[in-house]
């Protein structure tokens, strides 16, 4: 079960990019045209500037004229194929001078800051104050008309394009840390520059290429278009349009078929562009180029039934939960069962990577699709099962019935907007409501999770609060809409150990008042037997041991959470105790328990077939072939 396929392996760009196919059809439109634009000296195509007023403007098809002819007689094959040539060519060169030296004056400004980034900045800020078509068309008056006028102009009015995207990223890039390790190193700034700083930019700049070279053979096409560019009898797309202008209610392919291949040409630019911007984003390199799904995508044979009335608010039953990136399957979560009874507190633990996020956040949906995917099990609130709910259900008990606190409070408060606005707008999500009545229930959740001043802070931005009072937002904007169940995925984790307590014994209190249940999810046991009644331990996606709290930390039954207590420190313990080993990867699960190449009791037998979960009783289950006695030692 742990590896689907052996020849799998994390997908290459060119892979990435046929998964997206539009950027695929740009770019079969591209090649077809860039071929027939480079092989144009050797096809056989009469003379472009040959004229023939005898045929003058002869209908497509005719024999011999396949696109008809011009008013001069000229075959419009040939022009397009010829006229396409030049414009690729002039389109490409003006887009590559502009990335030029518009990014060096950004790499420039950005990294060299002060007066040198007002110098050349304020320049740009000159060239970007007159609209850059009557300054292209200034220029080419200035300089005369001609194709290389009119690639300078073109070039030059889109520099500061290339230099405000590049400058933006070079100031984020100049304050990191791991440029000042260069600095320190003793490294000159000229090669910081090009050896730091521009291999983190080159993908902005790449991007804003294929974003711009569209609009750049629109720009010269434009110029040509007005007898500024392309000079007769000499050809490209823009002039031939111009040319069959007048021509255009009385014959109208003359105009027609340079246009159409001008839209042609920039829309399979900008499928490509797009597809190139995506390819280049690391968030998106996950298999599939597309947004996230606004639930997990559920991929299971079939749905399961409830075989009994529910006894307890929430029950996972065998949850599969795993990401597909290119051809490897990667094990994420694997037949996790759980219980929570209302008003009860169960904890998560395990290491980083085991699986308990992406198993509490499979619950509601959240996991991200793609990559993300659930291919079997089942999940029950209060008799309604989730995976199967249609989404307009599971969008309504998101926020109301059940709620997520996250571990980094400023990055589940949007920046923008001040908390007390956040809160309303969770309330009104939920409630019919007035927005006097949401604020001022708003102000009464703030004061209730023991924030002073509620009526100031209501005001006050995310990055005004401290990461405390974040984390107490977040749980009095879980507690807007009174939910039956909160899963608190590690909210202390970033949190000092005072304001640790803190949370935590708001938390129990607030469970205590409200008779909410808490699904909490943490690495560290000493935090989860501080507010847990019990406690699952997972490794490696599955459940390794299950039971009360008290017994689990007093006798553990399976190595793993004993060694993992043993990782508690302790006045006077000495020298901290640490695990040997790694967790397996999860797309190489190992035969039988995966836990054995770590485990300092492995036998033979752990290693081979299925290991299942033995019952212990008094509620507690452990999946261990050997488990430990009372007082025994791993």
């Amino acid at each position: 079960m742990g590896r689907e396929r052996d020849d799998g392996s994390r997908p290459g760009a060119w892979r990435l990019l046929l998964n997206n196919h539009l950027a695929v059809s740009g770019l079969l439109l591209l090649l077809l045209i860039g071929l027939l634009a480079l092989a144009a000296p050797w096809l056989p195509l009469p003379d472009p500037d040959a004229t023939a007023p005898v045929d003058r403007l002869l209908p497509p098809l005719t024999p011999g004229y396949p696109l008809g002819t011009d008013a001069l007689g000229r075959d419009l094959l040939s022009r397009l194929v010829w006229g396409t040539r030049v414009s690729l060519a002039m389109g490409i060169s003006a887009t590559l001078v502009a990335a030029l030296v518009g990014s060096l004056v950004g790499l420039v400004a950005g990294f060299a800051g002060g007066r040198s980034d007002g110098l050349l900045m304020r320049g740009i800020d000159m060239l970007m104050a007159f609209p850059y078509i009557l300054l292209a068309l200034a220029i080419v008056a200035v300089l005369g008309p001609g194709l290389v006028n009119a690639l300078y102009a073109i070039a030059l009015v889109n520099i500061p394009f290339f230099a405000r995207n590049v400058r933006g990223v070079t100031l984020g890039l100049a304050r990191q840390p791991f440029i000042d390790a260069a600095r320190l190193s003793g490294q000159s700034r000229s090669r910081i520059l090009l050896l730091e700083v521009l291999p983190n930019v080159l993908p902005v700049i790449v991007i804003t290429i294929s974003t711009t070279l569209g609009w750049m053979i629109l720009e010269t096409a434009g110029l040509s278009f007005l007898g500024l560019g392309a000079q007769p009898p000499q050809a490209d797309l823009g002039s031939m349009l111009g040319e069959g202008r007048k021509l255009l209610f009385t014959t109208p392919h003359v105009s027609v078929i340079p246009g159409l291949m001008i839209f042609i040409l920039v829309m399979g630019i900008n499928l490509l562009g797009d597809g190139v911007r995506d390819l280049l984003d690391p968030r998106l390199k996950s298999g599939a180029l597309s947004r996230p799904l606004p639930r997990t995508r559920v991929e299971r044979a079939q749905t399961p039934t409830l075989q009994e009335e529910p006894t307890s608010l929430l029950e996972v039953r065998d949850l599969h939960t795993g990401f597909s990136i290119g051809r490897q399957r990667y094990h994420a979560v694997h037949g996790v069962d759980l219980d929570l009874a209302s008003g009860q507190t169960l904890g998560i633990v395990g290491e980083s990577g085991c699986g308990k996020s992406v198993a509490v956040m499979s619950i509601t949906g959240l996991v991200a699709s793609p990559p993300g995917s659930i291919t079997d099990g089942a999940v029950w609130l209060q008799g309604v099962e989730l995976l199967g709910a249609p989404l307009a259900r599971l969008q309504a008990l998101r926020g109301g019935a059940v709620c997520h606190v996250f571990q980094d409070p400023l990055a589940s408060l949007h920046p923008l907007y001040r908390v007390g606005d956040q809160l309303v707008e969770a309330i009104q999500a939920h409630q019919d409501v007035t927005r006097r009545q949401a604020w001022q229930q708003a102000q009464a959740l703030l004061a209730e999770v023991h924030i002073a001043n509620p009526a100031q802070r209501m005001r006050a931005y995310p990055h005004q609060l401290s990461g405390g009072m974040r984390q107490r937002v977040c749980i009095a904007m879980a507690l807007a809409n009174r939910p039956r169940l909160i899963i608190a995925d590690e909210p202390t984790t970033a949190l000092d150990v005072t304001v640790q307590a803190q949370i935590l014994g708001l938390l129990q209190r607030l469970r205590q008042q409200h008779q909410v249940s808490i699904l909490f999810v943490s690495h560290d046991f000493s935090v989860v037997s501080a507010l847990c009644e019990r406690v699952l331990v997972m490794y490696a996606g599955r459940v390794v041991e299950s039971g009360a709290i008290e017994q689990v930390i007093s006798a553990p039954a399976h190595p793993y959470s004993a060694l993992l207590i043993g990782c508690i420190p302790t006045p006077g313990q000495g020298p901290l105790q640490t695990i040997p080993g790694s967790p397996p990867a999860l797309d190489r699960l190992p035969e039988g328990c995966a836990f054995a190449p770590r485990c300092p009791r492995v036998q033979e037998r752990c290693t081979e077939g299925e290991v299942g979960m033995t019952r212990l009783g008094d509620g507690r289950s452990v999946r261990c072939l050997f488990p430990l006695q009372a007082g025994e030692s791993p």
